[in-house]
């Protein structure tokens, strides 16, 4: 991004500030949507994973309706031992919710998730009757 010059001459910090702000907000925690997540398709079925390091299996709800898979839950601080500060805290604490539309509507008896390694494995199937069928051509 490309910052004019004679904007920031009256205050020399405050590009410094800008480009710092810039780069925050793509720092987790700083703008970025939590949980990050990845989604495949196929023609069957997608999956999602979603990246939840430090967040508890049982604090996780997952609902789908339609085509909309929908994770929430909530990240707990650690318990600091009695007279310790804060010196850094780049993770974010606290309740989050994530919806994503999905490529198509979701059969909710075709869906399995795992977790493992602080990374949740969703699988969501197409319901039968939404999947793409090949129509044969008739000879005229």
């Amino acid at each position: 991004m490309l910052y004019p010059t004679n904007l920031y001459r009256a205050d020399p910090f405050s590009l410094m500030r800008r480009l710092t702000d810039d780069l925050d907000r793509g720092r987790p925690g700083h703008g970025q949507a939590f949980p990050p997540i990845n989604i495949w398709q196929s023609d069957e079925a997608a999956a999602i994973s979603a990246e939840l390091p430090g967040v508890d299996p049982g604090d996780i709800d997952i609902s789908v309706k339609d085509d909309v898979l929908t994770l929430s839950g909530e990240r707990h601080a650690p318990d600091l031992f009695e007279g310790a500060n804060w010196h850094r805290r780049e993770r974010a604490f606290g309740k989050f919710t994530r919806a994503v539309r999905l490529p198509f509507r979701v059969d909710p008896e075709k869906v399995e998730a795992r977790f493992a390694d602080g990374v949740l494995r969703v699988a969501v199937g197409r319901p039968d009757a939404d999947k793409p069928r090949r129509i044969e051509i008739k000879a005229a």
